[in-house]
């Protein structure tokens, strides 16, 4: 119900405001260009690349009860719940199904995580079907929306629940998964990771090569975020169709962290069709605090070493709260969300960027103005103050996305 007031509530502000929908950004008042941001975010199908609730809810001893699958309705914790998404007018969260690197020491355990994760996912959907619905295509989101209901698609974050087994590409098709991120913080079987320093494929490893072939076979689509670059530069070589960066930022801004993505990188994928969607940590939005935050870190634990604490002992933690307050966090603003946007634009074209918050996986890193998944309001406002049209917002919002997803679906299907 709360999904049907919201837009007619926001129809009488626009009338009051003397119909605004259909004038000119630049001859909005800030009042009518709000409730205009407003307006999109509930008329506009909102999808996010990137959200982990999933894994959030797995560390906090989450279980497949019926009684606690209350938590993602409303909560205090965490960047996302039902309430706040709704209020946002988030659509479509791609669910991160993220296989943490160290699981793939051991065979079997990075795709034990993942079914549990996935059956997570179902269970919240079975335990609310008022609420949400799974979502395995463009169709199902558009039809959920529809019926005021949010989409819940699931992407896994790592493949390293593949192991060496070609033949789970398609088993976690038929799971519900729709994007693969190849690898994580570490290089495996399928790639190298940008955090990685080993390098152990040089790029995309063989048998990456064949996962790649056959994600673009079964209609899976290929997140290059967290690869490294010799591996996206791979990616382009073997992929037949556009990829996506499910949540990665622009390394113009962060010149020295490989997992934010360069100007040619980008100007490939947008040749590629893809879409890269952005990251909103603010440690991915500006680099000036990222060297700020590795200094900090390094200081802590020369502090730390110099007392001979233990990490994680109560003196580390007595350490780590007085060194916070003598060295506040800082954060970075919606309107640097805004320059990413601007750049890769300026690099690729409209038709090439997304959003992928990364909400529940960043931590206490958001920028000021995108705290969680009722904020998606205020980055409409700063791109419609920046002369971003409704078509190139739309686009922005879903349109990208949901055009490169087709086009997976759509090579999927004409090779049977």
């Amino acid at each position: 119900m709360t999904r049907l007031l919201l837009p007619l509530l926001l129809f009488f502000i626009l009338q009051a405001c003397g119909n605004s929908g259909s004038t000119p950004a630049g001859e909005m008042s800030d009042v009518e260009l709000r409730a205009h941001a407003d307006s999109l975010a509930q008329q506009t199908i909102i999808i996010d690349g990137h959200v982990d609730l999933p894994y959030r809810l797995k560390v906090t001893n989450f279980r497949l009860e019926r009684e606690m699958l209350g938590i993602p309705v409303e909560t205090d914790e965490g960047d996302f719940d039902y309430v706040r998404a709704v209020e946002g007018g988030l659509d479509a969260p791609f669910m991160s199904i993220y296989i943490p690197a160290g699981l793939q020491e051991e065979v079997g355990e990075s795709p034990a995580l993942a079914d549990s994760l996935i059956d997570m996912v179902k269970g919240i959907v079975e335990a609310h079907p008022d609420k949400f619905a799974l979502a395995t295509s463009p169709d199902d989101v558009e039809a959920n929306f529809a019926n005021g209901i949010m989409s819940l698609p699931m992407g896994m974050e790592n493949g390293s629940p593949i192991e060496d087994k070609l033949e789970r590409v398609e088993e976690y098709y038929t799971k519900g998964i729709r994007y693969i991120t190849l690898t994580h913080s570490k290089d495996n079987l399928i790639s190298d990771s940008s955090y990685d320093t080993t390098a152990i494929n040089g790029g995309l490893s063989p048998f990456g090569e064949e996962v790649v072939r056959e994600m673009n076979r079964v209609g899976i689509m290929v997140d290059v975020s967290h690869i490294s670059d010799s591996a996206f530069w791979d990616v382009m070589e073997i992929t037949e169709v556009p990829v996506i960066a499910s949540h990665s930022s622009v390394r113009y801004f962060t010149p020295d962290f490989e997992r934010n993505m360069n100007d040619e990188m980008i100007q490939r994928l947008g040749e590629n069709g893809g879409v890269i969607q952005i990251n909103f940590g603010s440690t991915f939005l500006d680099g000036a605090l990222r060297s700020r935050q590795d200094s900090l870190r390094e200081e802590f634990m020369a502090r730390l070493n110099e007392r001979g604490y233990q990490n994680r002992s109560d003196e580390a933690e007595a350490l780590a709260d007085s060194f916070q307050i003598e060295n506040p966090t800082l954060y970075s603003d919606v309107e640097m969300v805004a320059d990413h946007i601007d750049r890769v634009v300026e690099l690729a074209g409209i038709d090439h960027v997304g959003l992928g918050s990364d909400f529940d996986g960043v931590g206490d890193s958001l920028p000021t103005g995108l705290k969680d998944v009722a904020d998606y309001p205020n980055l409409i406002y700063t791109l419609l103050k920046r002369g971003y049209t409704d078509e190139d917002i739309k686009k922005i919002l879903s349109g990208n996305v949901l055009r490169v997803w087709r086009a997976v679906e759509a090579a999927s299907s004409s090779r049977g």
